[in-house]
């Protein structure tokens, strides 16, 4: 009988640990579920007081490059990891693209690489463009954690989407031929490719 009661004693104790810790858990979302619901009701009277808010609210959204890596940062200061992280995860690249020639292009550079060559971020950011780009075909453009808007253009075999954050070296998709159109922006000014890499 006191073999049962101890038995019983120990499973009630990690049950109540368990009640605990999911009790944080279930908080914390509950606090950021309240915060996303509060940021929408502010924004929602902000553009109901007057016409002036509102058109100023559009002219700011419709314009305006949200900083996507900088919320990023200040969410995970304030709350952490949304996703953990993998760290068994494996580097193929080096953070560089390798190329045979670099030539300036209308706002950035052309790269001679192989043909269907894998293209690499090189920098950790969030996808803010895929699609279409006159002159540059199909690009993607990723915000920089640093604040640094990278184009890659002539892409094949997209591999990301829009709004995915991607860490510095993921494969991002193939060239669709031996062409790499790269355009490296910061503060409305451009970057050249061996300078960005220093």
């Amino acid at each position: 009988m006191d073999e049962y009661l101890a038995r019983f004693k120990n499973k009630k104790k990690s049950f109540d640990k368990n009640i605990k810790f999911n009790k944080k858990i279930i908080s914390k979302y509950i606090t950021k579920i309240m915060l996303g619901i509060i940021f929408f009701l502010i924004s929602i009277i902000f553009t109901n007081i007057s016409d002036k808010n509102l058109l100023l609210y559009q002219e700011y959204v419709f314009t305006e490059s949200l900083p996507f890596t900088k919320i990023k940062s200040w969410y995970e200061d304030l709350f952490g990891e949304v996703l953990p992280k993998n760290d068994n995860a494996t580097t193929v690249f080096n953070g560089k693209i390798v190329y045979k020639n670099i030539e300036d292009y209308l706002d950035g550079e052309k790269l001679t690489v192989s043909n269907k060559s894998l293209v690499n971020s090189i920098g950790s950011g969030v996808v803010v463009y895929n699609g279409e780009k006159e002159g540059y075909g199909n690009t993607i453009i990723i915000q920089g954690v640093d604040g640094v808007d990278i184009w890659y253009g002539n892409l094949d075999n997209i591999s990301v989407n829009l709004y995915d954050y991607i860490e510095k070296d993921t494969i991002i998709g193939e060239t669709i031929n031996e062409y790499l159109y790269l355009v490296i922006k910061k503060d409305n000014e451009f970057i050249k490719y061996e300078e960005y890499q220093n």
